[in-house]
Formats: C-alpha cells, sequence, structure tokens
C-alpha cells in the first residue's frame, strides 16, 4: 500500500470519527427544574374550624341516601339539606345507590375499622390533592330525635360530614352539646362558600422531575399527578429541546389524587448543545391552573 493510499485511509478514518463524536458527543448533561412541580399536603396544615383544611367535596352537588330511619328523622335530615342549600351552594340530592352521604338510624350501622368518623357523624373516605382535603364520602348516624323547631342534631352532623369540627362557643350548632337556640355561625357559612368557590376541574402538575442527555440521547423520568376536584381525561406531555419537539407521549386519565409515572429513554436529541428543556402537559379540558402544566429543566 502506498503512502498515498494510507494518507487516504488516514483522513477517512479521521473524518469518520469527527462525524462519529458530532452526533454521538460523549458525555452527559444533568438538568434541574426551574419551574413548579410541587404541591403541598393538608396534612402539614392547621385545619382551623375543619378537620383538615380545605374540606370539601368534589362538586357543589352532593347525593345521599337516607336508610331505616323512621319518617320523623327522614323529615328532619332532608329540612337540614334544605337550610345548607338557602345559606351555600351546595346541593344535595337523593339516589338508590352509590351515595357521597349515607344517613341512617341504627344503632347497629355505626362504622367500625379505621373510619375517619367525629362524633356520630362524619368523613370516611378523604383524599389529599393540592391544597384541598377533598370528602369523597361521609356517614351520619342519626339516634337521637330532635324536639327543637329545627333539626339541630341533624345539621350538627351534616356539618361535621362536610369537614366541621366541634365548636367551643356554646351558641353556635357545632358545640358538642346541643340546645335549640344555638345558630350556624357566618364563619361556617362563609367558609364553605368559599372552598366551593373554585370550579370542579381537574389539576394535571409536575412532580418529581429530572432529565439528562448522554451524548445525542434524552433520558426524562417525571411523575403527572391530579391535584384537582375532578378525574382528568386523557393529555399528552410534550418535550421540547431548545424549543423543538423531540417527543410527544399520549397518557390516560387520572383519578383524584392520582398520579401517572413516565420514564423515557434515549430520545434522540437533534440538537448539538441543549441548555433548556421545557415539558408541557397538552390537554382539552378545564383545569384549576394551567400555569403548573409546564416545567422548565435548565444545565445544572
Amino acid at each position: 500500500m502506498g503512502w498515498k493510499s494510507i494518507l487516504a485511509f488516514v483522513s477517512i478514518f479521521f473524518i469518520f470519527i469527527l462525524t462519529f463524536f458530532y452526533f454521538f458527543p460523549l458525555r452527559t448533561i444533568n438538568f434541574g427544574s426551574t419551574g413548579n412541580g410541587n404541591f403541598t399536603s393538608f396534612s402539614e396544615a392547621d385545619g382551623g374550624m375543619q378537620f383538615y383544611p380545605n374540606m370539601r367535596f368534589p362538586d357543589t352537588n352532593i347525593t345521599y341516601r337516607i336508610f331505616n330511619c323512621p319518617l320523623q328523622k327522614q323529615n328532619e335530615m332532608q329540612i337540614a339539606f334544605g337550610i345548607i342549600e338557602d345559606l351555600t351552594p351546595l346541593r344535595f340530592f337523593s339516589v338508590s345507590n352509590k351515595e357521597e352521604i349515607s344517613v341512617t338510624c341504627a344503632e347497629g350501622e355505626i362504622p367500625t375499622g379505621d373510619l375517619f368518623i367525629a362524633g356520630e357523624g362524619g368523613p370516611t373516605e378523604i383524599v389529599a390533592v393540592g391544597t384541598f382535603a377533598v370528602i369523597l364520602s361521609g356517614k351520619i348516624l342519626l339516634i337521637h330525635e330532635s324536639s327543637c323547631e329545627k333539626p339541630n342534631v341533624a345539621l350538627h352532623e351534616l356539618l361535621h360530614v362536610l369537614g366541621f369540627e366541634h365548636s367551643a362557643n356554646p351558641e353556635n350548632i357545632m358545640y358538642n352539646i346541643t340546645n335549640c337556640a344555638q345558630t350556624i355561625g357566618d364563619d361556617v357559612v362563609e367558609l364553605i362558600n368559599e372552598v366551593y368557590a373554585v370550579p370542579s376541574y381537574a389539576d394535571l402538575v409536575f412532580k418529581n422531575v429530572s432529565a439528562s442527555i448522554d451524548g445525542r440521547f434524552l433520558n426524562v423520568d417525571l411523575s403527572v399527578m391530579n391535584t384537582g376536584l375532578k378525574r382528568s381525561g386523557e393529555f399528552k406531555v410534550k418535550i421540547y429541546a431548545e424549543g423543538e419537539l423531540v417527543k410527544e407521549v399520549s397518557m390516560p386519565s387520572i383519578d383524584i389524587g392520582y398520579g401517572r409515572l413516565l420514564n423515557l429513554k434515549n430520545i434522540w436529541v437533534p440538537q448539538i448543545n441543549v441548555n433548556e428543556l421545557e415539558i408541557i402537559i397538552e390537554s382539552n379540558f378545564e383545569e384549576i391552573n394551567i400555569e403548573n402544566n409546564k416545567i422548565k429543566l435548565q444545565v445544572n
């Protein structure tokens, strides 16, 4: 082999090496978050008048079922529902099954186990989502008949189901000893109106997002949580490198308080130098907050 052939071979090999490192640079780049991917838990805060802060049912329309109750107690409970409806945006609807509030008058129906019960009424299933403690179900046990003009016992237990604790004020209907002169405090009504002013939408948010680039291949780990008040619809997660879309993933719906993990490996990135990634949730349903649907990651 002549020197010209050797020189040509060396030149071709050199060009090959340069091309290889151009497309597959031997480096790892780690990214850190600059966006909002966190949410708070109600368990870390004082609930004030409620067992936990901002307790509410998912929607202002709440279903109930009354069973094993004499007619008088049924009437008292329905009047109690009507009083709360007159003061707040809440509406209560009778159903034959799958109710959110179960009302019974039989002592044998007292719940057992690890249910969250306050006295003779209270939430039985609560989910921590964002700034809300969402009540998925509750139970009322009416043992004592009310001799008052208003159904104070039923109102007391209904407000327990709505998340309210006992009051230290003997004039408040939430005081732990009932008398007929007690009334519903304005602060209770104001808090109900405040927490239910937020629309019953889903709210998707990123959590635990990390990314790295090995050569020209991007690796992303993240989770998407629904911290809203309604099951989400299907959505997409889109990943951009320096403003150019490099990956799109379709995601199924998520229940209240649940999340989905996404682990992506070896996503081809056309750019040589990547200093910023942007990850976006794209959906066609309404959310409580759309500002938390995107997050930016920058080189550490």
